[in-house]
């Protein structure tokens, strides 16, 4: 089978998506840069792939798009107090629910409340991580790695989405932060890296504090029934020192998806692998398969 790639002129870091070459994936996105306005272009330009922003109720869109900026989260939930994982699935109705195979999942206290950024954690850290929607992030605990699991919002029946995207804070080292996507039964349709601020950005080494990094896959019709995020390659804890030890401490931004659609309605994803190197740096990669000989 071949692959058409078609790419705007940027400035191009090396990542690689695993994907299987019968699945609709439709378009990648990732971007990084030193400040929310940098990588807004190319979030913004996710979102509108994605459709329009539904409103926080429950039940699912015909079509759209929802997010989950933790902004909103009361101070009651929010560290040093634990999220409730299911939160944004009864509490504030968008069809998430977060799992770990950490402790628990947390977002940042607010200014007035509480050492932002995590600095309840490591008082390093609110000079380490920026917010790309001001003023909380959000992050795992006793572990690097969350899931997404979509549901209609308000129930317990599970959805499929046709694209989700994060925003990354202090993303300094390549090949560390990266989302998964799968099926409803479980398999690997896509892995994207999300860009790393050392070696990309012209003179701007790997130890860069508060860099911001987005990473989004869309495909052509709702086939994610969950996504896997690994940030960085460290719980939060240690200092973050991507140079000396080689630890990189990353968290989360915004999340944006796909309107969380009934599973049952959806057809069976083909099955099959293949390998592909993509990049990105600020653009968007959009893929069209060719008749395979």
């Amino acid at each position: 089978m071949t692959l058409i790639k078609f790419v705007q002129p940027a400035t191009v870091a090396l990542a690689t998506l695993l994907l299987a070459p019968t699945t609709t994936l439709a378009a990648v996105f990732t971007t990084v840069g030193l400040n929310a306005g940098s990588i807004k272009p190319i979030v913004d330009d996710f979102r509108n792939t994605l459709g329009s922003l539904n409103p926080n109720v429950p039940g699912s869109f015909a079509d759209g798009r929802r997010e989950i900026n933790w902004d909103g989260v009361p101070d009651g939930f929010a560290d040093p107090n634990n999220l409730p994982p299911d939160f944004f699935n009864v509490n504030s109705p968008r069809g998430a629910v977060f799992k770990t195979p950490g402790t628990s999942v947390k977002v940042s206290a607010n200014v007035n409340v509480g050492p932002i950024e995590f600095g309840t954690i490591n008082p390093t850290y609110s000079s380490d991580f920026a917010t790309f929607s001001a003023q909380r992030l959000f992050t795992a605990i006793g572990s690097n790695i969350v899931e997404v699991n979509f549901f209609v919002p308000g129930s317990n029946m599970p959805a499929l989405v046709d694209g989700f995207g994060a925003v990354f804070t202090d993303v300094d080292l390549p090949d560390t932060t990266k989302i998964d996507y799968f099926d409803i039964k479980g398999k690997l349709l896509a892995s994207e890296f999300a860009p790393a601020i050392g070696g990309i950005v012209p003179g701007v080494p790997a130890d860069t504090s508060e860099s911001l990094s987005f990473v989004g896959v869309t495909f052509n019709s709702a086939i994610v029934a969950r996504v896997r995020i690994t940030n960085g390659n460290s719980p939060l804890g240690p200092n973050d020192d991507p140079i000396v030890s080689g630890t990189d401490i990353v968290v989360m931004d915004d999340f944006i998806y796909g309107e969380p659609q009934v599973a049952a309605a959806v057809p069976e994803p083909s099955s099959g692998l293949g390998l592909l190197a993509l990049g990105g740096f600020g653009v968007s990669r959009l893929l069209k398969r060719k008749k395979t000989f």
